[in-house]
């Protein structure tokens, strides 16, 4: 019988899959296809199903992107990496809940693309939607504006990570030599992204920019398409962060869960 340490185990695991299988596919459509990816988020997915068996590629991208999000959803629900109650902590989970949510966007974009064959897609339109639902409400503005600000935190953090390579912590010493260059250039591109969608979330909120401003991970960076060098860069380092996630998919040092179904000093 799998108790909760070994379920929690693998879940973690395949969330770092996923997500391996997320940065690796956006990167690999960066170098190849930028006049697709130009077109936003649309031409992401109608790169891919130029791919060889690109329907199946986004299939597999739904049940992926749907299991990274669910994933990161766990941290602000559970904490599952210990990022604690105070004001850094909850700062730490609403940028993991953001992330989720992008996720989630993403994973409809796809499903419509794999369900329909070449069908409209979706674009950002389910982000749009849900900002546009959130602004409908009393203080919506507020809510989107502190997610953009968490975004901006989380787009901080990303940078620190790369510069100080403090994510090999918990990373096994029979990881590959090449891991800590893969997570700096990953999380360098990835603080790029992250800082573009926090301020699309306060244009959106706090400067009355609309919906149509907010971005989520594939709109974001489609707008650095035209930008030349910094565009490749990016691209180059969001493949490398999609090969340093499948390290950690296998060679990330997971805890156990002690008694109370909880994860001791977790850290992501």
């Amino acid at each position: 019988m799998v108790d909760k340490s070994e379920k929690f185990n693998w879940f973690v695991r395949v969330g770092y899959f996923s997500r391996a299988m997320l940065y690796g596919v956006l990167g690999l459509i960066v170098l190849t296809s930028a006049g697709k990816i130009s077109q936003g988020t649309d031409g992401i997915f109608r790169a891919i199903e130029d791919f060889p068996a690109g329907t199946v590629i986004l299939w597999i991208m739904v049940l992926g992107l749907i299991a990274y999000a669910l994933f990161r959803f766990c941290s602000p629900l559970f904490d599952i990496e210990n990022s604690g109650s105070d004001a850094k902590g909850w700062g730490k989970r609403i940028g993991h809940a953001g992330s989720a949510i992008g996720h989630l966007a993403l994973a409809y974009s796809a499903f419509q693309y794999a369900n329909s064959s070449g069908g409209s897609g979706g674009g950002s339109g389910g982000a749009e939607e849900a900002a546009a639902g959130v602004l409908s409400v009393e203080l919506g503005g507020v809510v989107l504006g502190i997610l953009g600000i968490a975004f901006g935190l989380a787009s901080f953090n990303q940078f620190k990570k790369a510069f100080t390579g403090s994510f090999m912590n918990r990373i096994s010493a029979s990881a590959p030599d090449f891991t800590r260059m893969l997570g700096g250039a990953g999380f360098a591109a990835r603080g790029v992204v992250y800082a573009i969608i926090g301020w699309s979330l306060i244009q959106a909120g706090f400067f009355s920019g609309g919906a149509e401003q907010v971005k989520t991970l594939g709109s974001a960076v489609a707008s650095l398409a035209g930008e030349g060098i910094w565009f490749t860069l990016v691209g180059v380092g969001l493949l490398m962060f999609g090969l340093f996630s499948l390290v950690l998919a296998r060679y990330r040092i997971i805890p156990e869960l002690d008694s109370d179904g909880r994860v001791p000093a977790f850290r992501a």
